[in-house]
């Protein structure tokens, strides 16, 4: 079946299967980066950058820091079944996780999960994680780095030399030159705030009319005796 991306609609998202070696200065120690990827799918504009993992903070902020290169938000993100996006991967109902699903009514769009074992779903993220992994990756594979910071450096300029290069399948376009001409006004813009990462469980409210958090105990009205759901321990803590 042939993908459709229409511009501003779609941006697909995954870490790449190769990583970069980071290096603590002090022990000398040897630690694998995760590569975060953001593609569009219309103009095939590509964000990567290194991460210290794949946790929920860093696969939030690489998405926000992916926005921010494009200068806009699309209107779709299609992730695939990691478990900081997606709790249990479902063809009909995926169950996302809390966090990721509060950030994307933030920003202000829809995630659609790709189905499990479909690469066919991913096709454009999966070309932008090649593209990462030949262009950007290879060449620093023997460099060493002892920050992330400065991992992400060296990224930012291969990833820059990456989108300037012309596609023989869009008549010698970049993916920066075509990205100006079909995608850029049709992002939607950021919102006026900045999102706050809140941290989220499952709270059962006991007899006694109290709910349990980091050994500290609140009390709740009593119509809220023996009822279960979600709670930001964030927002309970700062009041």
């Amino acid at each position: 079946m042939r993908q459709v991306y229409k511009a501003g609609e779609k941006s697909l998202v995954d870490y790449t299967g190769m990583t970069l070696p980071l290096t603590d200065p002090v022990t000398g120690i040897t630690v694998a980066a995760q590569i975060f990827v953001m593609a569009l799918g219309a103009s095939n504009l590509t964000y990567a950058e290194a991460q210290y993992g794949q946790d929920i903070k860093s696969w939030l902020c690489g998405h926000e820091r992916a926005f921010q290169y494009f200068g806009g938000v699309p209107e779709l993100v299609i992730p695939d079944n990691l478990k900081s996006g997606v709790k249990l991967p479902c063809r009909y109902e995926p169950e996302l996780n809390r966090s990721y699903l509060e950030f994307s009514e933030h920003y202000d769009f829809a995630i659609i999960p790709t189905r499990v074992r479909k690469p066919q779903d991913k096709v454009k993220v999966e070309e932008a994680e090649q593209n990462v992994e030949r262009r950007i990756l290879a060449p620093l594979r023997d460099r060493t780095f002892y920050s992330l910071a400065e991992m992400n450096t060296a990224i930012k300029e291969k990833l820059e030399e990456a989108n300037l290069r012309p596609m023989k399948t869009y008549g010698g376009l970049s993916r920066w030159e075509l990205f100006r001409q079909i995608e850029k006004g049709a992002l939607k813009p950021f919102p006026s705030t900045s999102f706050e990462l809140g941290s989220w469980k499952i709270a059962r409210v006991s007899i006694d009319y109290h709910i349990e958090i980091a050994r500290h105990y609140y009390s709740v009205p009593c119509e809220c005796n023996r009822s279960r759901g979600w709670l930001n321990i964030d927002s309970v803590l700062q009041n």
